[in-house]
């Protein structure tokens, strides 16, 4: 899918880049010939105004006056005929031409119904007027008109052919700039379906097999069986959470439904939810110290605060070790109101530190499942924080532990 997105995005680039050159290219090329068409007409009404006792103008060096038109540089004679149409004299500027040339001239313009026009096999281009005393033709040679197109179209056409594959090269650099996010995001929804489709795997297979075991014993009583119903049942719950967190991201990915924000006191918050993890704490044999500032307002979703400190309690709980620590602090920092869950144990190691926030990942993968973690709390933890404008961070070292730290915009 990427590569034929790339293909798309140089392929659009390039017609695009081509439509501009093809655009700027036939302007300078229309405005070019009419310019020669212009001057050549010039040379012709010159040629025309001059009487036959009138010398040839000469090319002016300098400064022209004001209103004066340079020497036309193209190669021009006239003719004059009497009524009869035969040439009484001729005058030639700049140009020598032979009597066939001249006489074949005289006769297509005689036949020619237009004041002026082009006579394409002798590549001249000709203006006739009729006077009393008899008509006056003048001609302008086209080979420099036609030259100067020929070498202005060759050269366009050199410069736009370089251009398109100068662009070619930049599109297909800029294609794989522009595109990297759209194929890291590509690439993490292909991780994302087969990790969810990993983990939905093996509650599945588990509840499968229970039900057939139940379907080959059944004359058995339910109490002899209850082992494996129970067990469906703890296996259909964890299906349910894993669900019910894949719901909840797929719903903050797409953000259609709107947060209802109210204000919360957040000192008040964290002591509710601090009061279900003493007992677990306590069965694992972990410490929970509190610093909790009091009567801090937040503004926020009180359902999603409550989750999201949650799952960091969760995930610092399990994590603590036996006899180890948890120390939840909560204050006002710099404008800011920080809250930090710091727990003792096995730091994080530096290279997966950077990953922890990601869906499905696990820095200790054996220990999370043993612990009934699918590596889907810290991606909500982050999803959270993003929905309420804040900002999620993670250290973790030897000596001081681990300690996720969350960042509040202060509403006092």
């Amino acid at each position: 899918m990427i590569i034929k997105l790339r293909r798309k995005f140089i392929l659009v680039n390039m017609a695009l880049v081509s439509l501009v050159l093809l655009i700027v290219f036939g302007t300078i090329f229309i405005s070019n010939y009419q310019r020669l068409q212009a001057e050549s007409r010039d040379a012709l009404h010159r040629v025309i105004e001059q009487g036959m006792d009138m010398p040839p103008p000469k090319p002016e060096i300098g400064r022209l006056p004001p209103g004066r038109k340079p020497f036309p540089i193209t190669p021009v004679f006239s003719v004059f005929l009497d009524q009869n149409n035969t040439i009484v004299y001729t005058t030639q500027q700049n140009v020598s031409v032979s009597d066939d040339v001249l006489a074949k001239a005289v006769e297509k313009v005689l036949a020619s119904d237009y004041p002026e026009g082009i006579l394409h096999d002798l590549n001249l281009r000709f203006m006739r007027r009729d006077l009393i005393d008899g008509t006056k033709i003048a001609f302008a040679d086209r080979t420099h008109e036609i030259n100067s197109m020929q070498s202005l179209f060759l050269t366009s056409l050199v410069v736009g052919a370089g251009g398109l594959l100068a662009f070619f090269f930049i599109s297909l650099f800029l294609s794989s700039l522009a595109l990297r996010p759209a194929e890291r995001a590509w690439e993490q929804q292909r991780q994302f379906v087969a990790n969810a489709s990993h983990e939905l795997r093996m509650p599945l297979t588990v509840i499968l097999a229970n039900i057939s075991i139940l379907l080959a014993n059944r004359q058995d009583p339910i109490r002899q069986q209850i082992k494996w119903v129970e067990n469906t049942r703890l296996e259909a719950l964890r299906m349910k959470m894993l669900v019910d967190d894949l719901l909840f991201l797929a719903k903050s990915d797409a953000a259609h439904v709107p947060l209802a924000f109210s204000d919360l006191n957040l000192s008040n918050i964290v002591w509710s939810c601090l009061l279900p993890f003493e007992p677990v704490a306590f069965e694992q044999g972990v410490t929970i110290n509190a610093n909790i500032e009091p009567d801090i307002s937040l503004q926020g979703n009180e359902s999603q605060i409550k989750q999201l400190i949650g799952i960091l309690l969760d995930n610092a709980c399990k994590y603590a070790d036996e006899k180890g620590i948890v120390t939840v602090t909560l204050g006002r920092e710099q404008k800011k109101v920080t809250l930090r869950i710091n727990n003792t144990g096995t730091p994080i190691s530096a290279e997966d530190l950077p990953h922890i926030f990601e869906r499905f990942y696990r820095a200790d993968k054996s220990r999370a499942r043993e612990l009934g973690g699918y590596g889907l709390g810290l991606a909500i933890a982050k999803s959270i924080v993003e929905n309420h404008h804040a900002k999620i961070t993670a250290d973790s070292t030897e000596n001081l532990g681990t300690t996720f730290t969350v960042n509040f915009s202060y509403n006092n």
